[in-house]
């Protein structure tokens, strides 16, 4: 059994921050929590990503809630992906109950119940603040990258919004992307092939494919207008408290496509407007992604490229970006790599290979002199974890068994009329959720072929005509020239020399 006092001493060092943290909870030893032992993250490290965790039922939902209220609490916005609906809670105060306050005592913390700001948000028909993107916004690379394209294919769509910018034909939903398609390869071949080179119809037309099997997965209402601003998951409270910003997605579990779409056009467009922080000694925004498999679920190793990268590069916006999920195994080792910060729940051993997955997952954790990792890992109890962060140094705390402490907000979902008094009283709905179509790809294009067809009638029309005159000209000359010949012999035969000399011949004859 290992020393206490050692024990203790080992945490509160290995823990120890100058500037803001939160306090996870205390340390356990030998099953035994030791109060005032804290195991605390500091929150200039907390850009450096993280990872939670943990079999169904061990608290990994928990942990996030505990998490984001802090983070709240420390006037930092939080964007937490909602994907079993039962974050909505956070926006009303705990009740507490008996078992808090004994968990909180051996922790050393008192307990307070608190209510924290929230707005909730959708990218699909569940009711909440409307995020939406448009394709111009989303762009070329990204947009092939999601659809999984080929070299070719993916030529062909930068050729389209290059044509689609010379020609300031905006791309805005995916009906203008399906419209041009067709355009490219119908009516306007002739024009893009002059500036452009030719098109092949078989390369559009397993575009298109792509592009309905993105729309059956509710990717329609994704892309549109209005644009989301990302300025909007800055806001802070009256109080100063970070807005916890809640999406809706219990609706889209069964389609990865449309989650990952939408999850990688956020931190894109994230990336892409946040200023570079530098080292501010804390973030600008913490996301957390729950059920984070199915981001990689059913992704080609191009969109794994792409998502490694930009959690590489996005900490420099002082973005901190969370997995949750099951197993680590869940998440690609290059990703992996990236994340400082580890809280780890039970794991369940029904298997031989779970026993593999678990000393699998020992191993990504630091050495300890106090703990045999892979036993510790199936013994957790429900809202213990182990937890391995970065100190204020950058360097990996040591590794502690933690007795977390409770979410100080509700532990449970808002009742229907809560969720909807919170959506009546958001300041975003009135600016993202009135629908707004204004003349686009696809309303320019229908005009274009419209006037062109009408051009073409109207040609067809002119050539009919101008053939109708020409042979009506050329009967009038006929029938002038057969009456000219009547008059003629007409005249002739009535002149006066011919009767006299057919006169003169019939006397000849009655003589």
């Amino acid at each position: 059994m290992a020393n206490k006092e050692e024990f203790f001493d080992h945490i509160n060092n290995g823990y120890a921050t100058k500037g803001e943290s939160i306090t996870l909870g205390a340390a356990m030893l030998d099953g035994e929590t030791l109060t005032n032992a804290f195991v605390k993250i500091p929150l200039k490290t907390l850009n450096r990503h993280g990872l939670i965790a943990g079999a169904t039922g061990t608290g990994k939902t928990k942990t996030l809630q505990i998490l984001a209220e802090n983070l709240s609490e420390k006037g930092i916005p939080v964007l937490l992906m909602d994907m079993k609906g039962d974050l909505s809670g956070i926006a009303q105060p705990s009740p507490g109950h008996a078992k808090i306050d004994e968990r909180h005592e051996k922790i050393g913390l008192p307990f307070t119940a608190k209510k924290f700001p929230v707005e909730i948000l959708s990218i699909s028909d569940q009711k909440g603040v409307r995020m939406r993107a448009t394709v111009s916004e989303f762009g070329p690379v990204l947009l092939s990258r999601i659809m999984d394209l080929t070299e070719t294919q993916s030529g062909i769509v930068s050729v389209i919004f290059k044509y689609c910018d010379d020609n300031k034909y905006p791309l805005l939903d995916l009906k203008d992307f399906k419209k041009i398609l067709q355009y490219t390869t119908d009516e306007g071949k002739d024009e893009l092939a002059k500036d452009y080179g030719r098109i092949s119809t078989a390369s559009t037309g397993a575009i298109l494919r792509k592009v309905v099997e993105l729309e059956q997965q509710g990717a329609d209402l994704f892309f549109g207008e209005k644009s989301f601003d990302t300025d909007d998951l800055l806001r802070v409270d009256e109080n100063g408290m970070g807005y916890i910003n809640i999406i809706r997605l219990t609706d889209i579990q069964d389609r990865p496509k449309m989650f990952s779409t939408f999850m990688l056009s956020l931190l894109a467009e994230i990336y892409s407007t946040f200023p570079e922080q530098g080292d501010s000694g804390r973030p600008e925004l913490v996301i957390f992604i729950d059920e984070a498999h199915l981001i990689f679920k059913e992704a080609s190793s191009a969109l794994l490229n792409q998502i490694e990268s930009i959690v590489k590069l996005i900490r420099s916006k002082g973005v901190g970006l969370y997995f949750v999920t099951q197993n680590p195994t869940d998440v690609p080792d290059g990703v992996l790599s990236q994340l400082g910060l580890k809280v780890q729940h039970a794991l369940r051993a029904f298997t031989a290979k779970d026993r593999k997955a678990i000393k699998l997952t020992a191993e990504n954790y630091p050495i300890s002199e106090y703990y045999k990792t892979d036993e510790v890992l199936t013994s957790l109890g429900i809202g213990e974890a182990l937890v391995s962060a970065l100190n204020e140094k950058g360097i990996p705390t040591p590794l502690a068994a933690t007795m977390l402490r409770a979410p100080m907000s509700r532990m449970d979902v808002l009742e229907d009329n809560e969720l909807k008094e919170l959506i009546d009283e958001s300041k975003l709905i009135k600016k993202y959720n009135d629908v707004v179509d204004r003349e686009s790809a696809y309303e320019l294009l229908n005009k274009k072929i419209e006037v062109a067809e009408q051009e073409e009638v109207k040609a067809k029309a002119e050539k009919e005509k101008k053939a109708a005159e020409q042979s009506s000209s050329g009967s009038s000359r006929r029938r002038s020239s057969s009456k000219s010949t009547q008059s003629v012999w007409i005249k002739t035969l009535s002149s006066p020399t011919v009767i006299r000399s057919v006169l003169g011949i019939l006397g000849k004859m009655m003589r």
